[in-house]
């Protein structure tokens, strides 16, 4: 768009990717920085706020933006590494403008902002938003009823002022195609009342998922500002060890108020999860891996790890067990390896390829040995079972990481030392 004069939707940039003048892509845009002016003049477009690797987020000043074009950003090639910190006067233009209500100045009454646009000023690299997309109608489910209409800055007001029960659905929209992990990452650096809304609008399995990729004191503040009942539900969408680390750290008769509402087979695997030491193999695993009877076929197998839900760990292999098939099972068999699923025919029972060299984990087994464990064979998972042989779980690999990091890694930037300047593509 150099030297330009087309107009921007914000929300187009959402996630857009982060070019050098060479192309090499050096991060992805999270949300937009504006000023406002005194009066019904347009916010000033001060600069983006761009991921770079290591999940940190940065400045980018739009005099470095070169170009805005087929949903790419090109810079100029230099960023200045240091964290992006949040002044009192600007304004994430994503995180705090989408879903407001304002009011049109002409006596039009409230209506929902879904989007705002910006265009670059005439001989000048200054960028301003000068148009606001909005819904007339309240919100809900009946907001997608409502007439929209593109109007003049000018011709709303309420942007300045804090607004109490701000939607979310515009905003959500824009994170829609992120993975649960970078969510979480855009959701950690919103304001603690944007993130209960945001959290509000996301749907059950996604908040779960998102969840369980936030630091610890993220994931107590939201779920606190949940009402107990969906709070509950949440928990049960989440993995059981998720679930019952989360609930670990909340005080004990909040704890027991929401084991209580949840599902009693839910409540029951989080209640088990909880009663083993957390640094063990038995507080690491999940109590949902595949299991499968002898009589089970490869096709069967296949079947089972094709499901979407599943982690890539979990995935990778079959634990073959005596009924009962739910965890605590009957006597455990064995593990058969994805790869094995793949070289035989579909018609062979588990029970005939079944690999009974690997020793299980016994619930009480140190973190420090499972890790050896997993390095050793070279495993992503591994099963956990009891004195009697029955299998309890897996260990996955993603769950012992989480472990060996540093308490704090989720929020820890890694990457070029801060307050460094790098020149891409010099």
């Amino acid at each position: 768009m150099a030297g330009g004069a087309a107009r921007i939707f914000v929300s187009h940039l959402a996630g857009a990717p982060v070019f050098d003048p060479s192309g090499d892509q050096v991060g992805r845009v999270r949300d937009l920085v504006a000023m406002l002016r005194v009066g019904r003049r347009p916010p000033r477009v001060l600069g983006l706020v761009v991921e770079v690797i290591g999940r940190r987020r940065i400045f980018l000043p739009m005099t470095r933006v070169t170009g805005v074009e087929s949903g790419q950003v090109i810079t100029t090639g230099v960023l200045n590494v240091r964290r992006f910190e949040q002044r009192p006067t600007e304004r994430l233009v994503l995180g705090e403008f989408l879903d407001r209500r304002v009011r049109l100045v002409d006596g039009g009454g409230e209506v929902t902002v879904l989007d705002v646009a910006m265009l670059q000023l005439p001989a000048r690299r200054d960028w301003e938003i000068d148009r606001v997309f909005v819904r007339r109608g309240s919100r809900g489910a009946l907001r997608r009823k409502g007439e929209t209409l593109t109007v003049e800055w000018s011709a709303v007001t309420g942007f300045s002022l804090e607004e109490e029960g701000q939607g979310a659905e515009s905003l959500v929209a824009t994170f829609e195609r992120m993975r649960p992990a970078d969510l979480a990452n855009a959701l950690h650096h919103l304001t603690p009342k944007r993130r209960a809304e945001v959290a509000a609008a996301l749907h059950d399995d996604r908040l779960a998922d998102v969840l369980e990729e936030l630091p610890e004191d993220d994931q107590i503040e939201i779920l606190g500002k949940l009402k107990a009942e969906r709070a509950a539900d949440v928990l049960e969408a989440m993995d059981p060890d998720d679930a019952a680390d989360l609930l670990s750290e909340l005080p004990e008769d909040e704890k027991e108020r929401l084991l209580t509402l949840m599902r009693p087979d839910d409540a029951a695997d989080v209640r088990r999860l909880m009663s083993y030491e957390e640094r063990t193999a038995g507080g690491l695993m999940t109590t949902e891996p595949i299991v499968l009877r002898p009589d089970a076929t490869v096709a069967d197998a296949l079947a089972r790890v094709r499901q979407q839900d599943l982690s890539p760990a979990l995935a990778a292999q079959v634990y073959v067990c005596r009924p009962p098939d739910e965890t605590p099972t009957g006597k455990f068999l064995g593990t058969v390896h994805f790869q094995r699923l793949l070289r035989d025919p579909p018609f062979t029972l588990v029970s005939a390829i079944v690999d009974t060299d690997l020793e299980p984990l016994s619930p009480d087994t140190p973190l420090p040995v499972v890790t050896s464990h997993l390095a050793a064979y070279n495993l992503v998972a591994a099963p956990v079972v009891d004195d009697s042989g029955s299998l309890l779980g897996a260990v996955t690999v993603d769950d012992v990481l989480d472990h060996l990091l540093p308490e704090d890694w989720r929020e820890t930037e890694f990457g070029p030392e801060a307050g460094r300047e790098v020149a891409h593509g010099a």
